[in-house]
């Protein structure tokens, strides 16, 4: 069967870049990847077609020689190519994959030895306001975290026993099964990869080795958050299965509550105020809100209706970086209601005063308009 030009299979134009091709092969290495589609050679075939094609793009030398002499290279996939991926003087199937399965699986393409089994990190929600986001601020928040059972420090054996080492694994804590050209580790079912079983469960903790509890935690929350923000805490998160493993971490998930003033476009302040009609034709100096309090803007005469003024420095400060954005002030002017039979004389009086001089916008509208309708007349 003729083989499939290897951008086509990955879904990529032919100047597609490193991170296209990383990020089209992590799509389809985990839709066709054989532990997601257990007993389905088709899907088995198309994982090993796209993990080949990868192989040969994501390498700028073998790259270069495909797009020169496509399959002809070689008499097999990786012919041609420095020697293959896998052969003498390539990269190893770790090298290679190992990062993006290690996104996609949880580390599921591990190597032997690499310690013991790290405790579950945590997500927590913490909501703030909005100024508190911009400026930043210290909170104090409760988790429910497991803590270590005293009664067996840990273990989860009964006191005066301990742990034995896992005959299924033979203490390494995984399993290794071979797939095509992939040697792939799988967890330990018997022992969950710790690598060693409880054969008398401890009474207090039943054999988890911690029991439930709270935890306080004290969150710095750097100025210029917003929601989406992820704070990570090493080491705040579930303590590990077993003694002497490492904790997980606890990632704080910032959402910032709506302001009834301020909108935010990223460093950037955006507000909208209402100024009078006198204001706005005799020019004025206003006070406006920010986030450092009431400062005094200046309305020229003859300001209208939806003119932007910028504020700078009074915006949100750069997350983790310097200087600070501005504030945007939207004016808008508002029409008077509920006029008293005065103020409408006046009004009155005002308008039969007014001129084009006055309204010049309206001028060049009705200038416009009768210059259309005359061009419309004449066709």
């Amino acid at each position: 069967m003729e083989k499939r030009d290897y951008y086509e299979v990955l879904g990529v134009s032919r100047e597609a870049s490193e991170a296209d091709l990383k990020t089209a092969y992590r799509k389809l290495a985990h839709q066709f990847h054989p532990d997601k589609n257990p007993g389905d050679k088709k899907a088995e075939e198309r994982f090993k077609e796209v993990s080949e094609a990868y192989a040969v793009l994501s390498d700028a030398e073998k790259r270069a020689q495909y797009d020169r002499f496509g399959h002809g290279a070689g008499r097999n996939p990786f012919d041609g190519f420095a020697g293959g991926p896998f052969g003498a003087g390539g990269a190893s199937i770790n090298d290679i994959f190992g990062d993006i399965f290690s996104e996609m699986f949880g580390g599921g393409v591990r190597q032997r030895g690499r310690g013991r089994p790290r405790g579950s990190d945590l997500r927590y929600h913490l909501e703030l306001s909005f100024e508190e986001a911009a400026f930043g601020t210290t909170s104090r928040i409760q988790i429910p975290r497991p803590k270590r059972c005293d009664v067996c420090e840990g273990s989860g054996a009964k006191p005066g026993t301990g742990p034995k080492t896992c005959n299924t694994c033979g203490g390494s804590g995984e399993l290794r099964v071979t797939q095509g050209f992939f040697s792939i580790a799988r967890t330990c079912h018997s022992c969950g990869g710790a690598g060693k079983v409880i054969a008398e469960k401890c009474k207090g903790c039943g054999g988890a080795g911690a029991i439930r509890s709270e935890a306080e935690v004290e969150v710095k929350v750097p100025p210029g958050v917003d929601t989406g923000t992820r704070l990570k805490l090493s080491g705040e998160g579930e303590p590990a299965p077993v003694a002497g493993g490492q904790a997980g971490d606890l990632y704080v998930v910032v959402q910032v509550r709506e302001h009834p003033i301020f909108r935010r476009e990223e460093t950037e302040v955006v507000c909208e105020m209402p100024i009078s009609i006198t204001q706005a034709a005799l020019g004025a100096q206003v006070e406006v809100p920010t986030l450092d309090g009431p400062v005094k803007m200046k309305v020229p005469a003859g300001t209208q209706s939806g003119k932007v003024f910028r504020m700078r420095g009074h915006g949100i400060p750069a997350l983790n970086g310097s200087g600070r954005g501005d504030q945007h002030v939207r004016v808008v002017v508002e029409t008077p209601t509920h006029l008293s039979k005065e103020q409408r004389e006046l009004l009155e009086k005002f308008a039969a005063l007014s001129g084009e001089e006055t309204n010049p916008k309206s001028k060049s509208f009705w200038s416009a308009v009768s210059d259309l309708l005359g061009n419309k007349g004449k066709a």
